[in-house]
Parts: structure tokens; C-alpha cells; sequence
């Protein structure tokens, strides 16, 4: 699934005082809600294009394939670059956007970066929602995409700061819950308003946007700032006195001078972008690029973007493919949960190899039942009820082996490797690959489906194969290690210890800000 952003906390011996203060529950809970926005436009656009008043005012070309045209093959019927333009270019505009919106965190602060975001996101919605031709739908998702870009990298680094680092982990996933959440909102409301009479209900898909994106811009006004971001910018005394608050207790001069430390210390990096080709980084920049391009070749985000689309292709009636799509998103929370209880108990390599596993024989299942009906000519008559049955079931068992494998892990495990030295280029680089790989996979989707035919699942079925193996063979267990001690992994490992030795790698070095612990230099960026 596509992009969201996260926080992943380093592990650290010290032990700071601190509560989790009805304050600090309060500020973290509206700035959630910034994923909230993400997942309702992950959820919200595979469903109005399934609607037949929104194809027939805005891709009249769609809509007489899929209605007039019976004889057509099923696969193609949705075949269009413009309408896959709708879907993806969000995605393209988020990965511009994040490339300013860093700036604009690290030098304004965490509320205008979300302001910013929450007002692009709020006019995108009401573009799109009283749109009357197709540049208005581009313009407005363009728009949207902005306002993700703004809010994925300064939302989720809101929530690291603000939270006590004993807490840190579980609102990182609880962040990422609140995409899977937002996803199943939208796939409810998308049910109901296609039966608006007049066909109009579209509208209030695409601009019901506006409540989550009103709630951050609403929240960044009258949230506090980080203490973080407040010494990053040189409001040294300011800073002080909000710790206090946050933390709910007095004593908090040694997380203070670490927070310091650590602001001074990433601020005395030079050429991260040159660091990362160093031979001692090479499994970093390994894993910055490859698990992200992994996550977008499983085909989860055919399912996520175009479930309801998916779901009609292959026979569904409209009310029919946009329940299955509710019933996936719900399945998707579901096992969100489940990685959030299992993550630190079964490990990493565990969930990833058993959720490939899992994804590579439900999409062989899914295979077969679209090939042995449909074939390559696309056309099928009189759909059993039991066809029906098992391809929802064996989409919605997928949907769960990514949810609490590739899903969440997908962006934990390469944040959590970087060293503060490289840490802010290899994750430009991990984002980066990412919302590219997206904004192609969204792009090109439909026409692979209609040239490819069911084979189109066999093509990720060979990429789940390959990545699955991928973990199985190069990715070293980093569950319960600290990150300023995460290279004890790569000097053990059969492969990576032949470029990561005790003679290039000093441990901690810049880690924790020059003997510094927790609070802001084990922060890390990752996007969801």
C-alpha cells in the first residue's frame, strides 16, 4: 500500500521521568488524525471510479465500456491513462511536496508544516468535490497530494516528540492504524453514497476530504510545538518549560541536555548523500531501496486503490464490488492489530517470510479462479455464487498477510537501520523509491490488466516469491536490538559482514548526539 509516514523509536539504557499526561493523549490524538486524511484518499478513489454517474461525467470513454460494450473483455474495460491519472498523480505530487515540506519542518516547525498540509489537502477537496471537468479532478488531486506530502513528514515526527519514548512505538503503529482506519471510513461511505439517488453521491466522497483535512488544519493552530523543534530553532528557555509540561513532571534536565546534544550533533553532519556510498553503509542503502520497491510489487495497492474497480472487473455487481472493498479495509485493520501485538514478539523476519508466504498462495488462488473463468478473452457468463465467495476470501487472506507483514514492516525495518550520520538521506532515499514505485503501480495498473490479463497476478506473484526470498536470505533479525548498537547485525551476518567490519564501523558514533541518549537522536523519519 502506498505511503505513510511514521515514527520508529531507538531503543536507549536511560530512562527519562515522564507520563503520558491527558495533554500530551490530547495533542497526539488530533495529530493522528493526519493519517486519517492519507487512508481516506487511499480508500476513497478506487470507489468513486467505480461509480457509473462519476465515469459518465468525467471518463465517458470508461463508462461505455464497462456498460455499453458487453462484448468487450472484461480486463480492459477500464483501461484508460486518464482515469489511472486521476489515481496516481497524488502520489507524484506527495513525493515533490515531501522534498519541501522537510525544509519547512525543520526550519519553521512541526505546526506549519502541518497547517500547510491541512489547508492543501482542504482545497483539494473542495476541488475535486464540485469538479466539473477532468482538469478540476487532476488539479484537485494534485492538491491532496501536497497536503499528504506536508502532513506524512511533519504529523508522524509531531508524535515522536511529543510522546514519552516508553510510548513512542505504539503511537508509531497507532499512526499506521489510523491509515488502515481511514481507509475502511472511506470504503463505507463510498457503499452508501454510490445509492444516492440522482448519482451525485460521488461529491460527497471525493469532498467529505474536507472533515479530517478541517480537524489537522483546526489542530495545528492550537497545538503546542515539540520542545524538539523549539531547540532546533534556538528557543532554548521555551523549550525547557514545554518539556516539563509534556513530560508532566519537573525533573527532566537530563532528557533536556541529551535533546540538546543530539540537535547539536545531527547539525555537525557533513555529506550524508556522499557517506551512504561508503562500503560500510552498503547494506543500509540495500534495504533503503529494495524493501520499499518490494512493498509496492506485492500488488497490495491494486487491491487498495482499486478493490471496488478490481472486484467489478472480474463480475461483481457495483453494491457488490464496494461491500467487498469494505470488507477487505476492515480486514486490513484487523490485522494491523495483530502486527502491533506480534511485531516484538515473533520478530521481523518472522511476519515478513510468513506474510509472503501467505500472499503467494492466495494470489496463485486468485489466479487460477480468474484464469479458469474468465481465460484470455475476459468473458464470462452466469459468475457462481461460490466464485464470488472464494475470490473475496482469498483477497481478504492476502490483504491480512500484508497487513501484518510488508505493510507496517515494510517501512519500520529500513528507518530503524540508519545511523544518525546517513539517516536523513538513506530515508529521503526508502520515501523516495517508495512514492515512486507507487505513483507507477497506480499509473499502469489498468492497462496491465487489460494486456496481461490474469497473468497480471502471476507478475506479482513472482515479485512476493523473490522478496520473501530476499528476507529470508540478506535481512538479519533487528528486533529488540538498539540502534546505536544495529551494526552488531551486519558484522554477523554471512553476507553483509564482508562490507560492515569492527575497523570501518564505529558503534554509536553519532547516535545518541556524542554519548547523548533518547529524547530527539534516535528520532527517525518513515513514511506509511
Amino acid at each position: 500500500m502506498p505511503a505513510v509516514a511514521a515514527i520508529v523509536p531507538g531503543d536507549t539504557k536511560k530512562e527519562y521521568p515522564g507520563n503520558l499526561t491527558p495533554f500530551v493523549t490530547v495533542t497526539c490524538i488530533v495529530a493522528a488524525m493526519g493519517g486519517l486524511i492519507f487512508g481516506y484518499d487511499i480508500g476513497i478513489s478506487g470507489g468513486v471510479t467505480s461509480m457509473d454517474s462519476f465515469l459518465e461525467k468525467f471518463f465517458p470513454d470508461v463508462y461505455r465500456k464497462k456498460n455499453l460494450m458487453a462484448t468487450r473483455n472484461q480486463y480492459c474495460k477500464y483501461d484508460s491513462p486518464t482515469l489511472t491519472m486521476f489515481t496516481s498523480s497524488l502520489y507524484l505530487a506527495a513525493l515533490l511536496a515531501s522534498l519541501v515540506a522537510s525544509t519547512v519542518t525543520r526550519k519553521f516547525g512541526r505546526r506549519l508544516s502541518m497547517l500547510f498540509g491541512g489547508v492543501l489537502f482542504c482545497s483539494g477537496a473542495i476541488i475535486n468535490g464540485f469538479a466539473k471537468a477532468v482538469w478540476m479532478l487532476i488539479l484537485g488531486r494534485v492538491l491532496l497530494g501536497f497536503g499528504i506530502g506536508f502532513t506524512n513528514q511533519s504529523v508522524p515526527l509531531y508524535l515522536s516528540e511529543m510522546a514519552p519514548y516508553k510510548f513512542r512505538g505504539a503511537l508509531n503503529i497507532g499512526f499506521q492504524l489510523s491509515v488502515t482506519v481511514g481507509i475502511l471510513i472511506a470504503n463505507v461511505l463510498n457503499y452508501f453514497f454510490a445509492k444516492i439517488k440522482g448519482g451525485w453521491g460521488w461529491r460527497l466522497s471525493l469532498g467529505g476530504a474536507m472533515v479530517p483535512a478541517l480537524i489537522i488544519t483546526i489542530g495545528s493552530l492550537v497545538l503546542p510545538d515539540t520542545p524538539n523543534s523549539m531547540i532546533e530553532r534556538g528557543q532554548i528557555d521555551e523549550a525547557k518549560k514545554k518539556l516539563r509540561r509534556v513530560r508532566g513532571v519537573e525533573d527532566v534536565e537530563e532528557e533536556f541536555q541529551d535533546l540538546v546534544a543530539a540537535s547539536e550533533a545531527s547539525k555537525q553532519v557533513e555529506h550524508p548523500w556522499t557517506n551512504l556510498l561508503q562500503s560500510k553503509y552498503r547494506p543500509h542503502l540495500t534495504m533503503a531501496i529494495l524493501i520499499p520497491f518490494f512493498q509496492q510489487f506485492s500488488g497490495i495497492n491494486v487491491i487498495m486503490f482499486y478493490a471496488p474497480v478490481l472486484f467489478n472487473t472480474i463480475g461483481f455487481k457495483s453494491d457488490a464490488s464496494l461491500m467487498s472493498a469494505v470488507i477487505t479495509g476492515s480486514v486490513n485493520v484487523a490485522a494491523t492489530i495483530v502486527s502491533i501485538y506480534g511485531v516484538d514478539k515473533w520478530g521481523r523476519r518472522f511476519l515478513f517470510i510468513e506474510g509472503g508466504i501467505q500472499m503467494l498462495i492466495c494470489q496463485a488462488v486468485v489466479t487460477a479462479a480468474i484464469g479458469a473463468k474468465f481465460g484470455v478473452s475476459g468473458i464470462a457468463e452466469n459468475l457462481p455464487q461460490w466464485y464470488a465467495v472464494v475470490v473475496v476470501l482469498f483477497i481478504c487472506i492476502y490483504v491480512a498477510g500484508f497487513a501484518w507483514s510488508w505493510g507496517p514492516l515494510g517501512w519500520l525495518v529500513p528507518s530503524e537501520i540508519f545511523p544518525l550520520e546517513i539517516r536523513s538521506a538513506a530515508q529521503s532515499i526508502n520515501v523516495s523509491v517508495n512514492m515512486i514505485f507507487t505513483f507507477a503501480i497506480a499509473q499502469v495498473f489498468l492497462m496491465m490488466l487489460c494486456h496481461m490479463k490474469f497473468g497480471l497476478f502471476i507478475f506479482f506473484a513472482f515479485w512476493v516469491c523473490v522478496m520473501t526470498t530476499f528476507i529470508y536470505f540478506f535481512l538479519p533479525e533487528t528486533k529488540g536490538i538498539p540502534i546505536e548498537e544495529m551494526s552488531k547485525v551486519w558484522k554477523t551476518h554471512w553476507y553483509w559482514s564482508r562490507f560492515v567490519t569492527d575497523n570501518n564501523f564505529q558503534i554509536g558514533a553519532l547516535e545518541m548526539g556524542k554519548g547523548g541518549g533518547g529524547g530527539g537522536g534516535d528520532q527517525i523519519i518513515k513514511t506509511v
